[in-house]
């Protein structure tokens, strides 16, 4: 019995000396803790604190210029940007940089070059160098006069009969226009074909060339230019050459000639007198259908030459030419050069 007492005394005695070990502990960690809390109180004070006039001066936050740097300086940064002897690189980048670089866009730009070869060799391929390979609306012909010289409102031919001056640009066109329908290149190259018929030739191979009728230029009378290389301008009784446009294939008139026919369409019809054709006022059916110029190689489109040989003098007048015939629109409210073409006209003295 005394054996355990003294060891439960000594038990006590052990355990006494911890406990103001404990206590100063949790002392120290509660003082700690109250520091820190003092710490960031003290530290939202000074926050909240108003700014002195010090801080108020903004110049002081600005941003400090930096130095200004020499041409020499400059030069020496340029040149090391350029090729840098300590890293080894030029503009920047290292020679296995520039090297990826380099193949990348070669291979790019080579597969881009080798696609659109590609996708042109397939468009060559499934087209026709002669004929379209889809054709399944083709519109009326248009037709086109000469001499014209475009005004801001069409075209026009003002002239002075006994001022040269006044319509040499005029006969200088319509000898221009001539020169390929002189007799002797005619004969030469073109053939006398059968007239008031079409001149087909679909039974050739694609590619062989076609024969085209002649069209003489002695054929247009007064308005050939030979007789009178005026072509009837100084004497106040111009000409003027009407052309159908080209289209390729095509069969005006449906068998019947196409026509034409000119009249005032502003002023009064008795100042426009009477109006001559040459050869005739038709287009003849022997010169289509155009094959397309690399196949008519000699192809001249036919002409129909108008007269005007009793133009009331200083008088201005709008004069309309339009073709007649079947499958020809020569009203189109949107093209003007549909079918027919209009001008301008006023001879004076």
């Amino acid at each position: 019995m005394e054996a355990e007492c003294t060891a439960g005394g000594a038990e006590e005695l052990n355990s006494e000396p911890s406990a103001p070990k404990a206590r100063a502990g949790s002392l120290h960690k509660h003082s700690h803790e109250l520091a820190e809390a003092l710490e960031v109180e003290q530290e939202g004070l000074v926050e909240h604190q108003p700014l002195e006039q010090d801080d108020l001066n903004f110049e002081r936050w600005k941003p400090k210029p930096k130095p200004k740097r020499t041409l020499h300086e400059k030069i020496g940064d340029l040149k090391t940007y350029l090729w840098n002897p300590e890293t080894k690189e030029f503009m920047g980048r290292s020679g296995k940089s520039w090297s990826l670089i380099l193949f990348f866009y070669s291979a790019l730009y080579i597969f881009l070059a080798a696609m659109f070869a590609g996708c042109m060799c397939c468009l060559m391929w499934s087209i026709s160098p002669y004929a379209p390979t889809y054709n399944d609306r083709v519109m009326p012909p248009g037709m086109t006069m000469t001499p014209h010289v475009h005004d801001v409102h069409g075209f026009e031919i003002i002239f002075n009969a006994s001022d040269r001056n006044s319509w040499k640009k005029y006969t200088r066109a319509l000898d221009a226009q001539l020169k390929s329908y002189d007799d002797a290149v005619q004969e030469r190259r073109n053939i006398a074909c059968m007239q008031d018929a079409y001149f087909m030739q679909d039974d050739l191979e694609e590619s062989a060339e076609r024969k085209s009728c002649q069209f003489k230029r002695s054929w247009l009378g007064p308005c050939s230019g030979v007789p009178e290389k005026d072509f009837g301008y100084s004497a106040g009784k111009p000409c003027i050459l009407l052309k159908m446009n080209r289209i390729l294939g095509y069969l005006p008139g449906q068998g019947t000639p196409v026509n034409v026919d000119c009249g005032v369409k502003k002023g009064t019809p008795e100042a426009l007198g009477d109006v001559e054709f040459y050869p005739k006022n038709i287009f003849n059916l022997m010169y289509y259908p155009y094959y397309g110029k690399l196949r008519h190689v000699n192809y001249t489109s036919p002409l129909v030459a108008v007269r005007f040989p009793n133009l009331h003098l200083d008088t201005h007048l709008h004069v309309q030419c339009k073709l007649n015939g079947k499958g020809i629109i020569n009203d189109s409210p949107t093209d003007r050069f549909l079918g027919s073409v209009s001008f301008s006209l006023e001879v004076g003295a």
